[in-house]
């Protein structure tokens, strides 16, 4: 409980720092996130109309995350908690509601099936749009990168939009029209990355550390192959079959994120003779982030 006796002695300095120190227009719903990008779903529909939050901030690592005390603040004031099926908010949702009863916890991801973490990498692809046809529980070890999916993404939006129609039903109109234009934007991107990645009549293979990319891999015909074997580096049998496999397929370029060690990435990529790429899953500006990653494999793919 020591968090939570950390979290009463703050609150007392919360009026000094509106929202956590956030600027707040008076009249916009205070909001918190799990991850980046989901600041930039919630704004797309949000508008002027919102103050968000973000508890997992730019470079860190949710696998290791454990709220600041001014984040605690900030979820004092906060209406809402757009989760989005983060392995951290098993922990710390709990937590969160415990120090915020009033606040409305959102499963953004509700809706979407979700596909195990190894799938990915053997052949199984992901649903282009992964309802799952009924509210069931998600058990252990499925892929929660369900963000960098934008047909998912469009599931998620409509999630978001609900939650603001029952929270703040004044600005109804804005929400809607917000909601509209950017379903538009997805579908745009989304032709965007089907054009760009779907040339090739044969699925493609790329190589990721941490396989963060299935569901985007499965929207667009690709497949990922992962480095880390269940979380774990590999070991030498393991990463001289990655080698292996990376020559064979003709893999030339080993994506990583800032959130971990591109070490083991390196030597597979000299192995190879090619080189590592960076790609950040936890991007906040999503949009240009995932057209950025479509040029990328477009460029990487043989």
């Amino acid at each position: 409980m020591k968090w939570l006796l950390g979290f009463l002695a703050l609150c007392c300095s919360a009026a000094l720092f509106p929202f956590g120190g956030i600027a707040r227009a008076a009249g916009t719903v205070p909001v918190a996130v799990s991850i980046p990008p989901q600041k930039y779903f919630v704004e797309k529909i949000g508008g002027r109309w919102v103050a968000v939050s973000v508890m997992v901030e730019p470079g860190a690592n949710p696998h290791n995350y454990e709220p600041k005390p001014q984040q605690m603040i900030q979820l004092a004031a906060a209406k809402i908690y757009f989760a989005v099926g983060d392995p951290f908010e098993k922990v710390w949702l709990r937590k969160f509601a415990a120090a915020n009863p009033a606040m409305l916890i959102v499963n953004t991801e509700q809706g979407i099936r979700k596909l195990p973490m190894d799938s990915h990498g053997h052949g199984e692809e992901a649903p282009r749009h992964g309802k799952s046809g009924k509210k069931e529980a998600i058990p252990e070890g499925l892929d929660p990168h369900v963000w960098l999916s934008p047909p998912l993404v469009m599931l998620q939006a409509r999630n978001i939009l609900d939650a603001f129609l029952r929270v703040d039903p004044e600005h109804r109109s804005d929400y809607e029209a917000n909601y509209a234009r950017w379903v538009t934007e997805i579908v745009q991107l989304d032709l965007y990355l089907l054009e760009k990645l779907s040339r090739r009549d044969v699925p493609r293979e790329f190589m990721v550390f941490h396989p963060s990319w299935g569901y985007f891999a499965g929207a667009y015909g690709l497949k990922q192959l992962s480095v880390e074997v269940e979380g774990k580096e590999p070991k030498a049998a393991e990463l001289k079959e990655l080698i292996r496999h990376a020559k064979e397929r003709n893999i030339r370029s080993v994506f990583v994120q800032p959130q971990f060690s591109g070490a083991t990435a390196k030597v597979i990529a000299e192995a190879v003779g090619g080189r590592v790429v960076m790609a950040d899953p936890l991007a906040e500006d999503w949009d240009r982030n995932l057209r950025e990653m479509g040029d990328k494999l477009s460029a990487a793919l043989p």
